[in-house]
């Protein structure tokens, strides 16, 4: 029997957006072949198994449907690595402004 997870559980679902068949036409010939699938974090929104259909809440306040794949899954993404001349900014822009609001 399947994981049971409770309401309110950070977890990850999955559902086809669109079969391969339903694919546009512009593109590529490999991309044609396989689905277009949507994946989502969020919290779940009524008790429910892993593997089987549910609903969650997003951050962003949207209730999507889809199969339940992860509990607890992680953010994997990445910006690449950190910009040397950006590093300071957030500082001097501090800088910036406190001299604005003692300035006469």
């Amino acid at each position: 029997m399947a994981e049971i997870v409770e309401k309110g559980t950070w977890v990850e679902i999955q559902r086809i957006v669109l079969a391969p068949g339903e694919r546009a036409p512009q593109v590529p010939e490999d991309t044609k072949l396989v689905p277009l699938e949507m994946r989502a974090k969020g919290f779940l929104d009524k008790t429910a198994h892993l593997g089987e259909e549910a609903e969650i809440m997003t951050p962003a306040g949207r209730r999507l449907r889809g199969i339940l794949i992860e509990i607890n899954p992680a953010y994997v993404h990445s910006f690449g690595p950190p910009v040397a001349a950006l590093s300071t900014i957030g500082v001097e822009v501090h800088s910036l402004l406190t001299e604005q609001e003692q300035a006469p």
